[in-house]
């Protein structure tokens, strides 16, 4: 029996992890862990810095999606003031942070997952990459390529840079949106929405090849937690939390600045990932989604017309009252590229957005403030407390990567328990496992902090706690 199995390439997730699969006497899965074993600690270097500095600082935890930590940043330096922001700045924001939903959507999907979609799970690992999308398909690549661009376009337009803008800021943005830009930004949306619309028909044409996957990828009863708007609508950048259960119903609502008391968080010996859980329900049975798929089931619509009906058929995927397998997270993620496109063009069509009162001032009105936005992923909360002369003396940061953490631990036992029926693993295995976790789009090193590279590492532990097989990916 082999030792180490080396496979290349790299795997497609942003970060890294381990995963232990044991097995009982017989030789069955008996439990599966995630391991992530990065350390970053965000949260204590800050401590001692200026309120104010805090969005730009925090945007600095993420390369691909820093534009959730930067709006999450703002805002709660908005509460720390105690002020309410310009409603064009309110708008200007939002269209930044939908620019980023779709610029990360569109990099999950296309150069992350749909290797497996359009070459398959079982196919050769060596071409199972972007590169092997390219070869197979090359004019689905270039709308992965092009949609991204364009989300990333917006962003560069809005705040000057791709990454890291120091334009969001608390109080508002730094400057107001031209004419000039608004008018460039509004003629790239047609081609946008053309792409959108072309990929939703092709993936829903492809999930027909895949209903194992759909019935084995982290697919069982758990909450939904997410943003909603005062129409219960979906929502990225404020409003209400909402928790939906299973069955469809709304079992919780409460602002923002409450959760602490619905969200409870655990820690365990073998992660550095918190592993938050939905207080009422205790731990670990609190287990609760977030991302595309949670805002599709707790919201009562998107709001705008196209994703509304893509929403609809949707919400029709199984029997039940909401969507459960995580498998459809990646339907979930294309509508609400589509949705995004749809918002940013109707924000940008009303001209109060071009207004010039852009930011609020004041000093600090209070000793904490708690700022709340869906980042691509989920719900990204950042709780701030500061002294008398503003500066921070302890942060809490729940990374929505991290929300999700018992559903991807459960999700890997699920599939884990679907594929290994022996002491031995096979690459078809390891690819699956691989993409019940790709399906949450997880951003280990965002939530987690890390420095350092680890690569994906699966062991087979036996009854007696012996490892009697491992694959690992440098």
């Amino acid at each position: 029996m082999a030792e180490k199995i080396t496979i290349d390439p790299v795997t497609r997730i942003e970060g890294h992890g381990k995963i232990t699969i044991h097995l009982d006497k017989y030789g069955y899965v008996d439990d599966a862990q995630f391991h992530v074993t990065q350390f970053r600690g965000f949260e204590k270097l800050v401590e001692g810095r200026p309120f104010q500095e805090m969005p730009s600082i925090m945007a600095r935890i993420c390369g691909i999606c820093p534009v959730s930590h930067l709006i999450a940043g703002a805002k709660a330096g908005d509460a720390i003031m105690a002020v309410q922001i310009p409603e064009t700045a309110v708008r200007l924001r939002e269209i930044l942070n939908l620019a980023q939903l779709v610029q990360s959507h569109a990099l999950n999907f296309f150069h992350l997952s749909s290797p497996d979609f359009v070459l398959g799970m079982d196919s050769d690992p060596a071409k199972r990459n972007i590169f092997g999308v390219i070869e197979s398909d090359k004019n689905f690549a270039k709308d992965g390529i092009r949609l991204r661009q364009f989300g990333q376009q917006i962003i560069e337009k809005l705040g000057g840079k791709r990454i890291h803008s120091p334009w969001v800021v608390p109080g508002g943005v730094n400057e107001p949106l031209t004419e000039e830009v608004r008018d460039e930004i509004l003629t790239g949306i047609p081609e946008a929405m053309e792409i959108a619309q072309r990929v939703l028909v092709w993936f829903k044409q492809t999930m027909e090849d895949y209903r194992d996957e759909m019935r084995t990828f982290a697919n069982f009863p758990t909450k939904f937690l997410s943003l909603v708007n005062a129409k219960g609508e979906l929502e990225h950048y404020d409003g209400m939390l909402r928790v939906v259960n299973a069955a469809g119903k709304v079992v919780e609502e409460f602002h923002p600045e409450h959760y602490q008391t619905y969200i409870g968080e655990a820690v365990e010996p073998w992660s550095y990932l918190k592993f938050p859980y939905f207080k009422p329900d205790g731990y670990p049975d609190g287990i609760y989604r977030v991302g595309p798929l949670a805002r599709l089931n707790t919201a009562d619509g998107c709001g705008t017309p196209l994703a509304d009906q893509e929403w609809t058929e949707f919400r029709e995927l199984e029997r039940g009252p909401v969507v459960l397998s995580s498998f459809h997270y990646h339907y979930a993620r294309l509508i609400e590229i589509l949705h995004g496109l749809e918002k940013i063009e109707s924000l940008l069509q009303d001209d109060t957005v071009l207004s010039d009162h852009h930011r609020a001032f004041a000093g600090p009105n209070n000793r904490e403030g708690i700022g709340v936005s869906e980042a691509p992923r989920g719900t990204l909360i950042h709780h701030y407390k500061i002294d008398g002369q503003g500066l921070i003396t302890d942060v809490n940061l729940i990374i929505a990567t991290g929300h999700n953490n018992l559903a991807m631990n459960r999700g890997i036992l699920q599939v884990a328990k679907q594929y290994v029926k022996s002491d031995e693993l096979e690459e078809g295995m390891l690819n699956r496992v691989e993409a019940v976790v790709r399906a949450f789009d997880p951003c280990l090193s965002c939530s987690t902090h890390a420095a350092g590279q680890m690569p994906l590492d699966i062991q087979l532990i036996n009854s007696d706690g012996e490892r009697i097989d491992r694959l690992v990916r440098d």
